[in-house]
């Protein structure tokens, strides 16, 4: 049974279609929180409007959330409480920003990474230095985040495809160009705001190959041994 919240924002039932999704990171536009609780979030958004549907994916803040309802210039998303869990969306509210990004197509340029809009995990603004026209921003971030990390590699920071300038053990650098932090969420960026992290895929795919590969050669290793 859907929500109270979204149920009375939709007045009927509309269901979802279900389809894949992938992003990029590069955000399409800055929405505004209407109302978030019970379960639901309803978004206001222009530009993410057009061509989207019910059943769509949407990546909210680096979120990957289907769109359940549509009115006027308002969208509408179940929350999950595994989504509250594992993400820095609870700590959004009304009123407050959030990145929107479009699922791409096999037409669509790939101007920044790969995203599934899968959030690894919550990290939280440390510090915000101005550097010219750019802006350094800290962020903490759990181990299961760091461990994918290395110097230049790629990190969607609340759907923002960026790019890791520096790191010690439990935080990284990235640097914000004035369009990015202009045009993104990132612009309200203060100390000890929670945000959405997503390493590479590639990197996680690399770690899974070389457990194999090692634990594939043990088992061979073992098995000659046994053999002798």
């Amino acid at each position: 049974m859907r929500n109270a919240l979204t149920a009375a924002w939709r007045g009927g039932e509309q269901e979802p279609l279900e389809q894949g999704h992938m992003f990029t990171g590069i955000v399409e536009e800055v929405g505004r929180i209407v109302a978030i609780g019970e379960g639901a979030l309803i978004i206001e958004a222009d530009v993410t409007l057009a061509d989207t549907r019910i059943g769509d994916s949407l990546s909210v803040n680096g979120a990957c959330l289907t769109v359940t309802g549509m009115r006027d210039a308002t969208m509408s998303f179940d929350v999950m409480p595994e989504t509250l869990r594992r993400t820095a969306m609870s700590g959004l509210r009304p009123g407050g920003p959030v990145n929107l990004e479009r699922a791409v197509t096999l037409s669509s340029r790939l101007g920044g990474h790969l995203v599934q809009g899968h959030v690894d995990g919550a990290g939280t603004v440390a510090e915000i230095t101005p550097e010219g026209d750019a802006r350094l921003v800290r962020v903490t971030a759990p181990p299961d985040v760091m461990r994918y990390l290395v110097e230049k590699a790629f990190i969607a920071v609340n759907g923002i495809s960026l790019t890791v300038m520096a790191l010690d053990a439990d935080s990284f650098t990235v640097s914000l160009v004035r369009h990015t932090y202009e045009h993104t969420d990132l612009g309200e960026a203060y100390v000890g705001m929670p945000v959405n992290l997503e390493t590479d895929i590639f990197a996680k795919y690399a770690e899974k190959l070389m457990t194999g590969d090692r634990e594939g050669i043990t088992a061979l290793t073992a098995a000659g041994e046994a053999g002798e």
